[in-house]
């Protein structure tokens, strides 16, 4: 007898239908998407009855373990890892036991245990399948939950050692490169920060510049400066925010309106200081991404790579999602493995205005050697 034909997955339906459904916590589509919140890591059903979160924050996801790869976590209350492969959903329910007792010392011996497997099986199942260390997954539970106690206004030292690190030097090694700033100013919201902003229109519509004393630390676009300013406050909620007026803060100006003349008269990249703010994985796609030169594009799965993760595809594309400094980290630049647009934040029209410019530039350039 001839083998029966394995059934084709039902394709997803339609963005719109996804963001209905999710809006009505429609049970019928169970099953056929996942939804994951990029501000809490975490996946669920579209039934879920946790509290809504922002469109902009939803990511569509095919299935659950498309989502676990892309760096998201069950959500508890609907349990959206009932679709998992018992090797998986062994994985996660370690990792809510790292999550349980992350102030304590684990093992890697003790952990492998409740797993069946050796030290050194476990240590390469878990990193495949959540694409990370067992270490590192403590490590960033940890933080998580320093930046929480930070946040509800515990002590540094309290939250540094309520948390499991140890140490004072352990957490100052990793909390300013996780979090961008001093523990205390994380505390506070940012404040006592000054961060100085200018809006512009270009030739690919309304964009703000904001900046630290360090640097450039967002370049976003958006369809009106209010909703600009709204998203710049609710990432540093208690930092001075000021309009850049040219007489106090000309740098900032003169930043912007170079930014201006290269998207609208082709003008080079503005070479500007940057206060580059995020994880250790996200640091390290955003650094690489400086290094692309303008003309030039390559895949997310030749990213990840190139940052020597290959398995990391979907954590390399969202981390290109989470770029707050467009154009000047310029994850425009990376595509689809089979060449097309894939995703970008500010909008795939704006994405290929960019590309399309920088190539007729390049071929003008070209041209002129060629002469």
């Amino acid at each position: 007898m001839m083998p029966m034909p394995m059934p084709m997955p039902m394709p997803m339906p339609s963005e719109s239908e996804m963001r209905n459904a999710v809006a009505t916590k429609d049970s019928s589509c169970d099953g056929q998407f996942y939804f994951g919140v990029i501000t809490t890591g975490v996946f669920c059903k579209p039934s879920c009855t946790s509290r809504p979160a922002k469109p902009e924050n939803i990511r569509f996801f095919p299935n659950a373990e498309t989502a676990i790869k892309a760096g998201f976590r069950p959500c508890k209350r609907c349990r959206s890892d009932e679709e998992l492969p018992p090797r998986m959903v062994c994985m996660i329910e370690i990792a809510r036991h790292i999550e349980a007792n992350a102030d304590e010392r684990l093992t890697l011996k003790d952990l492998a245990n409740m797993a069946g497997l050796s030290p050194s099986r476990f240590q390469r199942v878990f990193k495949d399948l959540l694409g990370i260390s067992p270490k590192a997954y403590q490590d960033a539970v940890r933080m998580r939950a320093f930046k929480q106690s930070l946040k509800a206004g515990a002590g540094v030292t309290d939250a540094i050692f309520s948390s499991g690190f140890g140490s004072i030097s352990r957490v100052y090694g990793e909390a300013g490169r996780n979090m961008g700033m001093a523990p205390k100013i994380y505390r506070a919201g940012g404040a006592g920060e000054n961060i100085t902003y200018a809006c512009r229109n270009t030739a690919l519509g309304l964009v703000l510049m904001a900046a630290t004393e360090k640097g450039v630390c967002c370049v976003q676009f958006g369809e009106d400066e209010a909703s600009l300013i709204l998203q710049l406050r609710e990432e540093f909620p208690k930092a001075n925010l000021c309009v850049s007026p040219a007489q106090e803060a000309a740098e900032l100006n003169a930043w912007i309106d170079a930014l201006n003349q290269h998207i609208s008269e082709g003008a080079p990249r503005p070479d500007l200081p940057l206060d580059i703010r995020g994880t250790a994985f996200q640091m390290k796609v955003w650094q690489f991404l400086l290094s692309i030169r303008e003309g030039e594009v390559l895949s997310y799965g030749d990213l990840a790579k190139k940052i020597e993760k290959p398995k990391a595809v979907r954590a390399v594309a969202s981390a290109c999602a989470k770029n707050r400094i467009g154009l000047l980290i310029p994850c425009h630049r990376v595509l689809r493995g089979d060449g097309g647009l894939g995703g970008y934040r500010w909008g795939l029209e704006r994405k290929r205005a960019l590309l399309d410019t920088e190539k007729e530039r390049q071929s003008s350039c070209s041209e002129l050697t060629d002469r």
